[in-house]
């Protein structure tokens, strides 16, 4: 394990990138395992002015995300996969057929589950895995517990993570109330893995 100290939020999304950029570089068939939320927004605006200066292709990456919400389609703005459109896919040369994001409005959620994690092995596992952490410790959607389960799986949002997500709600009670998430067996088998944590309010959840 490596940890990298950043200054402030501007220099974390730097380092994030770096690493991100690298990965691309030395692979560029890679396949990218990418989080939404508010902290890894900085590197993927720098990955984007990156592509634009010719510096980065992405047109042979492919991308799974971490979750989505249950419920809600993609064009749903605040959707997962909206978020990704809107805040890396579309300002690069990925081929959105390779962006892979759980399909919330999947009549058999744990049948759309197995279909994700079939699509992750498809692919030879994931190369990198960027993560978030929730101040409560939780990733993906994955709250703090003794017992994770391992793959792809639906999973009822807590109160604490609702209200959490209110915010980018126009009520609470508007918030999903089930996601899709990849499982800590997903995720801990990628062959690298980038943790983001920014701010006071991570500072217990690092620790």
């Amino acid at each position: 394990m490596k940890i990298y100290a950043a200054k402030d939020y501007s220099d974390l999304s730097r380092k994030a990138a770096n690493l991100i950029s690298a990965q691309i570089i030395m692979k560029p068939d890679a396949v990218l395992g990418l989080a939404t939320g508010s902290t890894p927004v900085g590197a993927y605006k720098q990955l984007i002015a990156w592509y634009e200066e010719g510096d980065l292709d992405f047109s042979r990456i492919r991308s799974v995300n971490l979750d989505e919400y249950k419920g809600l389609s993609g064009e749903h703005d605040q959707s997962y996969r909206y978020f990704m459109n809107h805040n890396l896919f579309n300002h690069v040369n990925i081929r959105k057929e390779d962006t892979n994001v759980p399909n919330g409005l999947a009549e058999d959620a744990e049948a759309e589950c197995v279909r994700y994690n079939g699509v992750i092995a498809a692919m030879g596992g994931i190369d990198l895995q960027l993560l978030g952490i929730g101040g409560n410790g939780h990733i993906g959607f994955n709250e703090p517990s003794s017992v994770f389960e391992k793959g792809t799986h639906v999973v009822t949002l807590t109160e604490e993570t609702r209200q959490s997500n209110a915010r980018f709600f126009a009520s609470i009670d508007e918030v999903p109330t089930h996601a899709l998430t990849m499982g800590v067996g997903n995720i801990m088998s990628a062959r690298k893995i980038l943790l983001l944590a920014s701010g006071e309010a991570k500072a217990k959840a690092v620790y």
